[in-house]
């Protein structure tokens, strides 16, 4: 006996002269198919039959039609899924694979510029960069009257800017010594990205306030928001986004993750915040798993490593709580209290909110909430000569 079959082009041709069917209409497509179709409404079997064959095709057009509209189905689903999630980049994820993984879904304008353009371009930096010793670099600061008790008096700290810490940290043996000397090294490169991230925002609300923007501030705010992971270009989210971190807390942080500048990655990589990376360069941690493949984040400053950790703290959905508990500091007009937002860094080491105790006593025992509001000189060409 042949069997007849059904073909996808003739059931798509068919679905496409009408979106309901009659019995009548399907025994005619079926009899055209050459298929027997009883008209004696007595026979039961002649009826089963008719009913099985009529389900049998009703089945294939609905498995035709999932067939079709699923694929639009799992787009859709994508795209939702990509405008709503946040830009992870956080201390467990790479910088660079986020990046290369979702530029696909950006736009091209701007010449394809990266969403961490402004921090990977510190690679393009020079190799020769000098590590001075702790000698030279204690000197250095005597010559020009660096000194923490006279910042903490008059709020105002020498921009003095070093690439990389002294190998010879670990070995100072006077811990005070020490820890003033990583607060030095540290606390100026924190309020200079903080002045970045200041004036980012106060040309944010100049162009907010504007009812007509030009190309050029069009063509700034693009970058922000790749910059800060927005993908939608919500404006109310880059305003949470754009905004400082307490000079304290990355102090703190700083010295935790670090040991005070005496451990092997901030030695090796400048690596002050302890982010970590599955792809590219990186520091593998000893006595980590052979199936782990993270590694620790390096930069060849440790500028770079303030600021990748400023906009970790800025962009990761991790830290949505401390960006909305700051966000309710700005509306209320109160200055930021590290104590307070450093509640919120939970999940910033697996440790929880034990590592937030940790933070809040380095701040608390070292004073470094004296630093929150100090403000950085401008650069002199008498001290530039010195570096």
């Amino acid at each position: 006996m042949k069997k007849n079959r059904f073909s996808i082009i003739e059931i798509k041709q068919f679905l496409k002269k009408k979106k309901t069917f009659s019995i009548t209409e399907i025994k005619q497509f079926l009899k055209k198919k050459n298929f027997i179709v009883s008209k004696q409404k007595k026979n039961n079997s002649n009826d089963i039959q008719l009913a099985t064959l009529s389900r049998t095709f009703l089945s294939s057009l609905i498995i035709i039609s999932l067939f079709f509209t699923l694929p639009i189905l799992v787009n859709f689903k994508n795209e939702r899924t990509l405008f709503s999630r946040d830009f992870e980049n956080n201390s467990k994820s790479s910088f660079k694979k986020k990046l290369d993984n979702q530029y696909s879904e950006l736009d091209n304008e701007l010449d394809k510029q990266y969403l961490f353009d402004d921090i990977l371009n510190f690679e393009d930096l020079p190799n020769d960069t000098i590590r001075l010793s702790a000698k030279t670099i204690e000197q250095l600061f005597k010559d020009t009257n660096y000194d923490l008790k006279d910042v903490r008096e008059n709020k105002l700290v020498k921009p003095v800017s070093l690439s990389l810490l002294p190998e010879e940290i670990s070995k100072i043996e006077n811990i005070k010594k020490r820890k003033d000397l990583f607060i030095k090294i540290i606390l100026p490169l924190v309020i200079k990205e903080n002045n970045n991230i200041r004036l980012d925002r106060k040309k944010l609300f100049s162009v907010l306030n504007k009812s007509k923007n030009t190309k050029a501030e069009k063509k700034w705010l693009a970058i922000k928001f790749k910059q800060y992971g927005i993908i939608n270009r919500d404006l109310s989210t880059l305003k949470i986004r754009m905004d400082e971190v307490p000079t304290s807390m990355a102090i703190a942080q700083a010295a935790k993750e670090t040991g005070w500048g005496t451990s092997r990655f901030a030695q090796e990589g400048n690596a002050l915040f302890g982010q970590w990376t599955w792809s590219g360069d990186g520091i593998k941690p000893k006595g980590a798993d052979n199936s782990s493949t993270h590694k620790v984040m390096k930069f060849k400053v440790l500028q770079a490593s303030v600021k990748a950790y400023h906009r970790n703290l800025n962009t990761h959905s991790s830290y949505k709580e401390f960006r909305s508990a700051r966000a309710d500091f700005r509306d209320k007009k109160k200055k930021l209290d590290s104590l307070i937002l450093s509640e919120y860094l939970d999940k910033y080491a697996e440790t929880g909110k034990e590592y937030v105790k940790i933070l809040q006593q380095i701040i608390r025992q070292n004073q470094l909430t004296d630093f929150d509001d100090v403000k950085l000189l401008p650069s002199s060409i008498e001290l530039e000569s010195l570096i």
